[in-house]
């Protein structure tokens, strides 16, 4: 098969299952939590490496900010044999009470954007696979980890999130919004694969606090930053186990 023309890569190159960040940076700290880990490839938003967590080999690749991009690297990566997704990211809560730094595990995602709908209805449900995401909830529970596990919201336009529209998915009972999931989920199941995620709180849209409005220098606050190695931790393990 012919070299992936955005993540340069080939079929044999990566292992079958793969973590997902959104940004590059966070690749290279998944790989620091593992026993050893090279890089294969990097362009644009897009860094790939194998590692290796408790024996279980694994890839890791980035998948830029939205769901074009993310579309992108899952259909490349499944050309070349990846089977399993797993999603590490970031996300802003909606309800009252999730704390920047909480963990969610997603059981749905609301397609509150266009890539997925270019590919099938919008009734078509953005669904995690069940092993992937009992695997992620049961992880946390072996590390006595609290997870809020529940639907959530893919929202393409950072900036045009209104406070109608916040209120909207506040009210609906959905935990929070990112801007890959629901691509991910979708593309997952089309291709008859499996995908899951979790994600860690920057900020809680509801109560005020948006990513980037309580820091100076940095993307993250320090709450947020300190848990998504636990995150890591756990979506790490739930691979071992899949």
């Amino acid at each position: 098969m012919a070299t992936q023309p955005h993540l340069l890569v080939e079929d044999g190159e990566l292992t079958d299952i793969a973590l997902i960040p959104g940004d590059p940076g966070r690749v290279d700290r998944i790989a620091d939590h593992c026993d050893e880990s090279e890089t294969v490839a990097q362009n644009r938003e897009y860094k790939v490496v194998n590692a290796t967590y408790e024996g279980r080999e694994l890839t890791i690749c980035s998948t830029g900010i939205g769901c074009p991009s993310a579309a992108i690297a899952i259909e490349e990566l499944a050309n070349v044999g990846v089977e399993t997704f797993v999603r590490v990211g970031t996300t802003g809560a909606l309800q009252s009470g999730i704390e920047i730094g909480d963990m969610i595990v997603a059981t749905g995602a609301a397609k509150n954007e266009g890539t997925s709908k270019r590919y099938e209805a919008v009734e078509y449900p953005a669904v995690p696979d069940y092993d992937v995401l009992s695997a992620l909830v049961d992880s946390a529970e072996a590390n006595d980890e609290d997870v809020h596990v529940g639907p959530i919201a893919s929202d393409d336009a950072y900036y045009a999130e209104t406070d109608a529209a916040v209120d909207d998915w506040e009210a609906a009972g959905l935990l929070s919004v990112e801007m890959e999931a629901a691509a991910v989920f979708s593309l997952a199941r089309r291709r008859g694969l499996r995908a899951g995620a979790i994600c860690t709180v920057d900020g809680n849209l509801v109560e005020g606090t948006q990513k980037g409005t309580d820091t100076e220098d940095d993307e993250l606050p320090d709450k947020a930053k300190n848990n998504v190695g636990r995150a890591i931790d756990i979506a790490l393990e739930a691979a071992a186990d899949l």
